[in-house]
């Protein structure tokens, strides 16, 4: 398999994805919660949808971003410490650094679900 055939095939996997996301929230997100918001009483509310849609999302692109990184980091970091070993520890920190996207995009997916 070319880079290019690698890099459609992750494309077309993250817009079936997305398609699969935007349709399960209008679909699940609302009788889901109908019973604890004002739409019990007055029908199916599309807004509280788009806001489930928004923190998955914020939460999947911390979460594709941090994997992006640590991809990145981790391989130069894994060379870098082949050649000297002292700075594994340095190494691990960035590392970690990448790693806290994802903790950055659960936050803010908490913080949009504390809204509604």
């Amino acid at each position: 398999m070319t880079n290019i055939e690698f890099k459609r095939r992750v494309s077309m996997t993250l817009v079936a994805m997305a398609l699969v996301l935007f349709a399960s929230a209008f679909v699940f997100a609302p009788p889901a919660y109908a019973a604890t918001t004002e739409a019990a009483r007055g029908g199916v509310d599309y807004n509280l949808a788009l806001v489930c849609i928004s923190a998955a999302l914020a939460f999947a692109v911390g979460a594709l971003a941090a994997g992006m990184a640590i991809g990145k980091v981790g391989s130069a970091a894994m060379g870098a410490i082949s050649e000297r070993p002292e700075i594994a520890s340095q190494a691990l920190i960035f590392i970690a650094l990448a790693e806290g996207l994802v903790v950055f995009g659960f936050i803010t997916s908490l913080m949009i679900l504390a809204k509604v």
